[in-house]
């Protein structure tokens, strides 16, 4: 078995779990932790390719876990998983310092983004996307080329812009609303294919290099990379609304969502650290109102949310064949744990 932890997923917590390796590394007896930013999905179709030595022990992301992934990592044996939410963050659209910044609706937004919209002319009817310039979109946006960088298919990021951003702008549209219930969630979440939306992989560091020398361009990460680089770019309002800490703290920012951690728990006993990573993950030093994270662009949960979560940090407890999730009953039964998740 190896001796060291290994961690793979979403690229958006990898500079909060790289911060917990390198502290945990420093500070113990153990190997510094493997991390890897690889992606949500593309880290959770590793995760759950079976158990043992040559499958990670953490799959980190920034989205939870779909019931569809749950059932293939049954399938694939890789055993019991507790399930740890770590705190929030935010999904920002940014341009350089250099560029016109931008105040977004959701709808204009979803505008912007989708690969279908309702027919500009004013017939009822969907047509591939027509928008190549902010300015078709509405009078108060710039007369500036369309031009996104983006996360890709296998990002939680790229979920959750779909599910709640563009969701939410489709939804607003008279037309759309009213179509069927599986035709409308194809409309709403479809990404637009002609090339305004470039896919600019995992890698949102280089993603800001490429903003700085490209001001027209705009950008999709998330917060922490906004919150690090506040002296090369700039963030939309979305529906009025900035993305602060105060905002995303408060759930008052649309593209707030949740960080999770899952863990392999049959590794526990096998690879040397995992269950003092994991311990270092939950203290309040690291995750807390004053925890090194928050300088990282974590937005910690509130008090008794850590209180809740941070029972699933106990690898060692008695925990059920499912990602555990906090229940007021304390019980950990399909109806707690898997209904909650998405489809």
């Amino acid at each position: 078995m190896r001796n060291y932890v290994v961690v793979v997923g979403s690229s958006t917590a990898y500079p909060l779990v790289t911060a917990v390796a390198e502290r945990f590394a420093r500070g113990s007896s153990f190997k510094s932790p493997k991390v890897e930013s690889t992606g949500s999905g593309g880290g959770l179709k590793q995760f759950c390719a079976g158990n043992g030595a040559r499958t990670p022990d953490i799959v980190m992301t920034s989205r939870r876990m779909k019931r569809s992934e749950f059932e293939r990592c049954r399938a694939n044996g890789a055993g019991r998983i507790a399930e740890l939410k770590i705190g929030y963050d935010g999904i920002v659209v940014v341009d350089a310092l250099e560029g016109p910044g931008l105040r977004l609706s959701a709808t204009e937004l979803y505008l912007a983004l989708a690969k279908q919209v309702p027919d500009p002319g004013g017939a009822r009817l969907l047509v591939a996307n027509p928008y190549t310039n902010w300015h078709q979109i509405a009078d108060h946006l710039p007369d500036q080329v369309i031009r996104i960088l983006g996360p890709p298919p296998t990002s939680g990021t790229r979920d959750r812009l779909a599910e709640v951003g563009m969701q939410a702008g489709c939804m607003a549209l008279p037309l759309v609303a009213g179509l069927p219930d599986d035709r409308r969630k194809s409309v709403c979440q479809a990404v637009r294919e002609d090339g305004v939306y470039v896919e600019s992989g995992e890698n949102d560091r280089l993603m800001v290099r490429k903003l700085v020398d490209d001001p027209a361009a705009v950008g999709i990460l998330g917060f922490n990379f906004l919150d690090r680089n506040r002296d090369k770019i700039q963030a939309a309002s979305i529906e009025g609304i900035y993305p602060t800490f105060e905002a995303i703290e408060s759930d008052r920012y649309l593209l707030t969502r949740p960080l999770f951690l899952y863990v392999k728990v049959d590794h526990a006993g096998i690879v040397p650290g995992l269950v003092e990573f994991v311990a270092e993950f939950v203290a309040e030093g690291t995750w807390g109102d004053e925890g090194y994270l928050i300088d990282k662009g974590l937005i910690p949960m509130p008090a008794d949310e850590r209180s809740r979560w941070s029972r699933n940090a106990d690898l060692h407890g008695s925990l059920c064949d499912c990602p555990k999730c906090p229940c007021s009953n304390g019980s950990c039964s399909d109806a707690c744990c898997g209904p909650e998740m998405g489809p």
